[in-house]
């Protein structure tokens, strides 16, 4: 059975490394204990003598939230209680794409020490690192529900569509996070790189402007990926239903995405260990 899967150098055949690393993957999954409690762990170490705690993070972001929203509704000529909340959940959505891509840049980096102890399916820290960030979000999303209460939002059954669009770019993560995390543990100018982009991309991306202001640019704004990934999230919040165009960009490109980080993961994911 084994000799099935080796060519006659005796190296494993491709179709070898792609069951692996799909393996890996979904026992990765199966070990939601362990990478759980390393995420939890994770956020309590680096707030451990803080008294609010991770809550810092949500007051600087509502901080941020309030200014941006002064300042660009007025700007824009928009009234403050119909802005803000376009605002808060654009700033909530896209901290969390943005984490989420920097963050993976550093994914197995940031793990050496345990990738090198312990012998576990390489994909937990990926997952670790999804399951912190979305605890931060869940802290985030008290934002948006006092925002509820001052803008009175009109919401109805579409909100829940939210769920499935913070499903598929928590999915979106798994792919970013093994071709992240591979590319950076062998090249180390991949972290900065990515936290660059992100900078660029948060100013790109309609999360504090309309996209109706590029009125002559509205293809710019329909190249950006990051915009189809805030929109499907951001729309149920506000009480929209995206149409069907944007679940179609963000579900084909995961498909792209799953495809690309599945096979790059299976020609180095061995390698990983020896470049941390």
């Amino acid at each position: 059975m084994v000799a099935a899967h080796m060519t006659s150098t005796g190296i494993a055949s491709p179709s070898s490394g792609m069951s692996s690393a799909i393996g890996d993957v979904i026992a990765g999954l199966r070990h939601w204990e362990l990478w759980g409690t390393l995420g939890w762990h994770d956020i309590r170490q680096r707030y451990r003598r803080s008294i609010v705690g991770p809550l810092w993070l949500t007051l600087s972001m509502g901080i941020m939230v309030a200014g941006l929203a002064f300042l660009y509704a007025g700007l824009f000529g928009k009234s403050i209680e119909n802005y803000l909340p376009y605002v808060a959940t654009g700033m909530i959505v896209f901290n969390l794409i943005s984490t989420i891509v920097t963050e993976s840049a550093d994914v197995f980096i940031g793990s050496a020490s345990l990738i090198l102890q312990l012998r576990a399916p390489l994909s937990i820290y990926v997952h670790k690192m999804l399951w912190r960030n979305l605890i931060i979000f869940a802290h985030n999303m008290s934002i948006y529900l006092i925002i509820l209460v001052f803008a009175q939002l009109p919401l109805g059954w579409n909100m829940l569509l939210a769920l499935p669009g913070l499903f598929l770019l928590v999915l979106f993560g798994v792919w970013v996070g093994l071709i992240l995390g591979t590319l950076s543990a062998r090249f180390r100018d991949i972290p900065p790189i990515a936290g660059s982009i992100m900078q660029v991309a948060f100013f790109l991306t309609p999360v504090f402007w309309l996209p109706s202001a590029l009125s002559n640019r509205e293809l710019f704004v329909h190249l950006n990926p990051f915009y189809y990934l805030l929109e499907v999230i951001r729309m149920p919040l506000l009480g929209q239903t995206p149409p069907w165009y944007l679940w179609g960009v963000v579900v084909g490109l995961n498909c792209v995405c799953a495809v690309l980080s599945i096979a790059f993961f299976a020609r180095y994911r061995a390698r990983i260990a020896y470049w941390v």
